[in-house]
């Protein structure tokens, strides 16, 4: 697919202003903050989901509690690879805007609905808004300065840990003293502040490509077969994992895969071009980053549910604890988050991302299996966290700055959205085995579903193995540029 800039990017390619010799400036500040806003949305709700989904699953007495996440997953998915070619075609700015809007619409279905069916609908259209991480990081490359692509990357990869240094306190707040309504209407609260920091501080991106049309078939049998798939396995614990409803659902999904390869080799003007995929350094970074990123956004629900639930001698091996409490336990770890992650951040422009993104892996396949054994007691949460603290920071902050080495700056929005949807799949699916795991050794009690300490042990098990796979694939990735020889190049060309 021909790919154009229509618009020089002047900050990248002229002299420095005074402004941007003397420090980071009020303009670059306040794009880069509502930048972290965007990028922090999806964790902020995520953080409010998982806090409140114990409360969720008692009130609406559901066994089906996975679904309250991955349902947002799920149209996320489908959503993204339209909304990273609409980006790429109208501009990265107005279909944040746009994206936030609908998923806005969402969360206002989600806090008045008055029966689980109905809030799942909200939360899948809420959804719709988790491309605008994936937009918001690309966007850093447009609109800042090269000498402030670097620290700004790493800054909004360590919103994480941001979400997760302040997230937990607020919405334990919130649910300890409005129970999981308030968090609903948080949610709300938050799409609109993501919306009015956009609108109001965020340039649009200079980048386009050159007007084409939208590759709507390719987007149905993309985000169609991905959905198909999740979703089967999401089932799969109730339907069997041999039964011709399952086999169906994968089959159908798998198919729809083949036959959009097929398509976007032969349509004009791809949503997709499969040129991008082909190429080592683009297909191994978009797989390991994925498989890494995925892994950790698992393991979130898993500890909220862990910490969260009662417990119950013989029914449920959660600690019992209250939300804030738990916010309170995981506050080392996120202070370790953010620090190694805007450190990352800067020693990507002298560091092959590589080496930072395998040693993420490692130290998070090292501190789930500490945790795997020591998960009882505020003290043995503390150890393992200061040990995952520092490689989910690493893998967080190194992600956007792997696809900004990979990938052309035509093909920044595809790269992220890419990489996005991956992460997405890897995210819903690694997420849908932890709760089967848990599942199989847990009791269901008055129509709610429980797990017990074996449940989350196994668990904690699986995703140290997601861990591995992720740092293992790392060795499959060929050398990228360094940040400082991507942004170096970017102005050349």
């Amino acid at each position: 697919m021909s790919q154009t800039s229509e618009t020089s990017q002047t900050d990248t390619t002229a002299p420095p202003s005074a402004e941007e010799r003397t420090g980071l400036g009020v303009r670059h500040a306040l794009a880069l903050l509502s930048l972290l806003w965007a990028v922090a949305l999806m964790p902020i709700v995520s953080m409010l989901s998982g806090n409140a989904q114990a409360e969720i699953a008692i009130h609406f007495r559901t066994t089906q509690i996975a679904w309250f996440t991955l349902s947002t997953a799920l149209a996320g998915t489908f959503a993204t690879p339209f909304v990273m070619k609409a980006a790429a075609l109208y501009g990265k700015k107005r279909v944040i805007v746009i994206i936030a809007t609908l998923g806005m619409a969402g969360d206002l279905v989600a806090a008045l609905s008055t029966n689980y069916e109905t809030l799942l609908v909200g939360r899948s259209i809420a959804g719709i808004y988790a491309p605008a991480a994936p937009l918001a990081f690309s966007m850093a490359r447009d609109v800042f300065p090269r000498r402030l692509v670097g620290p700004a990357s790493g800054f909004l990869g360590g919103s994480v840990g941001l979400v997760g240094l302040g997230g937990p306190f607020l919405s334990g707040w919130v649910i300890d003293h409005h129970g999981f309504r308030g968090a609903l209407w948080f949610m709300v609260i938050s799409t609109v502040v993501c919306l009015a920091l956009v609108l109001a501080f965020v340039p649009e991106s200079p980048v386009r490509e050159t007007r084409t049309r939208m590759d709507w078939v390719g987007g149905l049998l993309l985000g169609g077969g991905l959905t198909a798939i999740v979703y089967g396995i999401g089932e799969g614990t109730h339907w069997g994992w041999t039964s011709g409803k399952f086999l169906a659902y994968v089959g159908a999904g798998m198919l729809a895969l083949i036959v959009f390869v097929f398509v976007e080799r032969s349509v004009a003007h791809p949503l997709l071009p499969m040129s991008i995929l082909t190429r080592r350094p683009v297909w191994t970074v978009l797989l390991a980053t994925a498989v890494a990123a995925g892994a950790i956004n698992a393991v979130g629900l898993l500890t909220q549910l862990l910490a969260l639930m009662p417990n119950i001698p013989g029914v449920s091996g959660g600690l019992g604890w209250s939300a804030t409490k738990n916010a309170v336990v995981l506050a080392p770890m996120s202070v370790t988050t953010i620090a190694v992650a805007v450190a990352a951040g800067a020693l990507a422009r002298r560091i092959d991302p590589r080496i930072l993104l395998g040693l993420g892996g490692i130290l998070t396949t090292v501190g789930f299996a500490i945790g795997s054994q020591l998960h009882h007691t505020v003290g043995e949460f503390a150890v393992w966290g200061l040990v995952v603290g520092p490689g989910v920071g690493l893998v967080m902050a190194i992600t956007p700055i792997m696809i900004i080495g990979a990938v052309s700056p035509e093909e920044q929005a595809l790269g992220n959205g890419t990489q996005f949807l991956l992460q997405g799949v890897a995210t819903t699916v690694f997420t849908q085995l932890v709760f089967v795991v848990m599942a199989r050794d847990g009791k269901v009690l008055q129509g709610t579903q429980f797990y017990l300490d074996s449940g989350f042990t196994n668990a904690l098990w699986l995703v140290c193995g997601f861990c591995a796979v992720g740092a293992v694939l790392v060795l499959l990735t060929p050398r990228v540029k360094r940040l400082d020889e991507s942004v170096v190049g970017q102005a050349a060309g």
